[in-house]
């Protein structure tokens, strides 16, 4: 990412989530560079995510969304990956359950397939794929995870998604048990997020 392909130092960031663009908002702020939400932009479609891999579907909402703004794209896909589950429920995490599934039907699923595994047997991973765009030019992306155990009940008040369930066992917690701060700086996406930073960083700074 050189200076000159940043259009008037903006960035945007493929996501409605008010998490997500505070964090990146604060990582690149200290380049001087400005990262605008999906919220901030008008008659931007829904991309339809239906890659069979997540840095498929990170960099499809990435290139669509640089081609329709003409603005510098960072995009995400990232879900839970069980190893029993031959990868499942991977890019179908957010609608494992059915399209519309909450966050309770999605891990009632997951404990149904689980059922009578037993605890050894039920690792897991969290990953993220994070993909940026810029026009004219190869998409890059990166891949990060964090490991972890399924168990067989929910643990915790944070997080979202699959988090109370995901047991790590150097914490002797769930993810929805870390607070915050811990849970951003060890989760897949933080650590994916941080990885990326880091590579636009040094290409900013040359």
């Amino acid at each position: 990412m050189k200076k000159n392909q940043v259009v008037n130092n903006k960035i945007v960031l493929a996501t409605k989530n008010q998490g997500k663009v505070r964090e990146f908002k604060a990582l690149f702020s200290e380049l001087g560079i400005e990262i605008l939400s999906m919220k901030e932009l008008a008659n931007v479609p829904e991309i339809i995510e239906d890659g069979n891999t997540f840095e498929e579907n990170a960099k499809k909402k990435a290139e669509t969304i640089c081609k329709l703004t003409g603005v510098p794209t960072i995009a995400d896909d990232s879900g839970l990956v069980v190893d029993i589950l031959g990868g499942a429920p991977g890019v179908y995490s957010a609608r494992y359950a059915g399209e519309h599934a909450t966050d309770e039907e999605n891990n009632q699923k997951l404990l149904q397939a689980l059922a009578g595994i037993p605890m050894e047997k039920r690792t897991a991973h969290f990953v993220a794929y994070l993909a940026f765009a810029v026009p004219n030019s190869e998409t890059i992306g990166v891949q990060d995870s964090v490991d972890g155990y399924i168990l067989e009940s929910p643990r915790g008040q944070y997080g979202f998604g699959y988090d109370p369930l995901f047991y790590l066992p150097e914490y002797n917690k769930t993810m929805a048990e870390l607070n915050p701060e811990t849970k951003n700086r060890i989760s897949h996406r933080g650590k994916a997020m941080r990885r990326l930073f880091q590579m636009l960083k040094d290409q900013w700074e040359q």
